[in-house]
């Protein structure tokens, strides 16, 4: 009897939450971890029963230890300048075998067997996602976004499907590529004003002192990012992901969380309990 308490108290607690929420669209990034064999199907449970109560789950996936394991064993040399990966044709090539060819219909896959209905898209697909090359950096085929046709995705929210989209996109010539998960995320995130945007990672969340591997801190905001950024307080591997939360808030998305892919059911933990897991960034 105590157990099964233990259990309503559970669903009371989410009560709130599945009511604030319902309707609403919450973006989720895959990353690192959190696409592993062992815990991609808590994952996949958690969109699911997201789906299932009425949320609007869309998910962006990466997949840069992927590429380079399939690169090396292609005897091709990874390069990357300041953390970032120079895409020459023939590492594009590798880029869209990975993200759209496996990882991505590996993550629709393990959804529809967990009872959702999920459909693997590219930017490429109903021009989806239009980029351009940087210019910032000689980096080759490597795109910013310059618009998101959320058109196409908000058909298929509709229709009760859970968008799985890999991070390529093409110019208006049809060139396609490569392009930061975190980045896209958060593009996509403020084009269909989600209500959250959720970093899942291999880390706990922001860290205060990131060398002292204290517990993450709970709520931050904008401008105490840009006093830490100011203070090269910031992992260079949470760089995309601070910026991808800026790109989010700006551009209309309520909250972003960063939180551990590691930890089963974080999404869960996360959007239904009162204490939450990770940080949250507010404007």
């Amino acid at each position: 009897m105590e157990e099964a308490l233990k259990r309503a108290k559970v669903l009371v607690e989410a009560l709130p939450y599945i009511q604030k929420f319902s309707g609403k669209t919450v973006v989720a990034k895959l990353g690192g971890k959190a696409m592993g064999e062992k815990l991609s199907r808590d994952v996949a449970q958690d969109i699911v029963l997201m789906r299932y109560v009425g949320m609007k789950p869309v998910v962006i996936h990466g997949g840069g230890e992927a590429i380079s394991s399939l690169m090396k064993r292609l005897d091709i040399k990874p390069r990357f300048i300041e953390g970032n990966r120079v895409t020459d044709q023939e590492t594009m090539d590798v880029v869209e075998m990975v993200l759209v060819g496996k990882i991505n219909k590996r993550i629709v896959s393990m959804l529809n067997q967990c009872g959702g209905r999920a459909v693997g898209l590219e930017g490429r697909d109903g021009q989806l996602i239009v980029a351009k090359k940087r210019q910032d950096k000689p980096l080759g085929l490597v795109g910013e976004v310059e618009e998101v046709n959320s058109s196409y995705v908000q058909i298929l929210q509709k229709e009760g499907f859970i968008p799985v989209i890999a991070p390529v996109g093409a110019d208006r010539k049809g060139v396609a590529l490569n392009i930061n998960a975190d980045i896209m995320a958060a593009e996509v995130a403020s084009a269909l004003k989600a209500e959250k945007l959720i970093f899942l990672t291999d880390v706990e969340g922001i860290l205060e002192d990131p060398s002292s591997g204290k517990t993450p801190i709970s709520t931050i905001t904008l401008k105490q990012i840009g006093d830490m950024l100011a203070k090269g307080m910031i992992e260079k591997g949470m760089m995309p992901k601070v910026e991808g939360c800026q790109k989010a808030l700006e551009g209309g998305v309520n909250k972003v969380h960063i939180i551990s892919g590691k930890v089963p059911h974080s999404l869960l933990l996360e959007i239904f309990t009162d204490e939450g897991i990770g940080t949250e960034i507010i404007r």
